[in-house]
């Protein structure tokens, strides 16, 4: 990698994690989510709705599923999936449809991209692996038009009275799956903790006020452990 942000620190960590679970990513994702990941991000697709015609960016696209259902569901659009983990990239390149949509590798913190760029941005499981929330989210604030959504598919701490049940299970479950179906505990272990650690999604939400979004929403998955986001820059 040439980025600078991700010489060292976190970023350096995380990308080698995601190098590494690249081969097994899908296959914990649907066993961890009993097989709702997927209906996830095309729900994430299907909020963002881009015009006709117009161009969508996913970022963190890891293996192209946000991207693959936008491209899918989209056909007129011209769909482009970014990630900063090139193992995650090639297994993106190899799934039927791959060829609808436009692959690079890119640092969602320096997007490559012109101002207002895209009609609409997606994302999935990026912000809980940056050093700078806000940031990040700024720099897809500066990609996306006026009247542009962005949808955020992300990891939620638990809340409310499950909230002992569900962190005991991701502290215990978690590693354990990765241990038995990829047997790569200390990558699930990492995942785990970033999880709990994570933002609630009133604290992105109000990120996302802060930068200039508005019609900010969102729904919580999956006994709240995950959830989808959603918010329209301003014109």
């Amino acid at each position: 990698m040439t980025s600078d942000r991700l010489a060292h620190g976190k970023g350096s960590e995380v990308h080698g994690i995601f190098q590494k679970i690249a081969g097994y990513y899908d296959r914990m994702n649907f066993v961890m989510t009993l097989g709702r990941h997927a209906r996830w991000c095309r729900e994430v697709a299907e909020r963002v709705a881009p015009p006709a015609g117009g161009q969508l960016l996913d970022i963190a696209t890891g293996t192209g599923v946000i991207a693959l259902a936008a491209a899918q569901r989209y056909p007129s659009v011209t769909v482009t999936g970014v990630d900063f983990s090139e193992e995650m990239l090639t297994r993106a390149m190899t799934k039927s449809g791959a060829d609808a949509v436009r692959w690079r590798h890119a640092d969602a913190a320096r997007l490559p991209f012109e101002d207002e760029s895209f009609d609409g941005v997606t994302e999935g499981y990026l912000l809980r692996n940056v050093e700078d929330l806000a940031g990040v989210l700024r720099e897809q604030h500066r990609v996306l038009k006026p009247g542009g959504r962005i949808v955020i598919l992300e990891t939620c701490p638990p809340s409310g009275p499950v909230k002992p049940v569900v962190e005991w299970g991701m502290r215990i479950v978690v590693p354990l799956l990765g241990q038995i179906v990829a047997r790569d505990r200390s990558s699930y272990t990492y995942l785990e903790s970033s999880t709990l650690a994570f933002d609630s999604p009133q604290h992105v939400a109000n990120v996302l006020g802060g930068l200039g979004f508005h019609s900010i929403g969102w729904s919580k998955k999956f006994f709240g452990t995950n959830v989808i986001l959603w918010a329209t820059k301003s014109s």
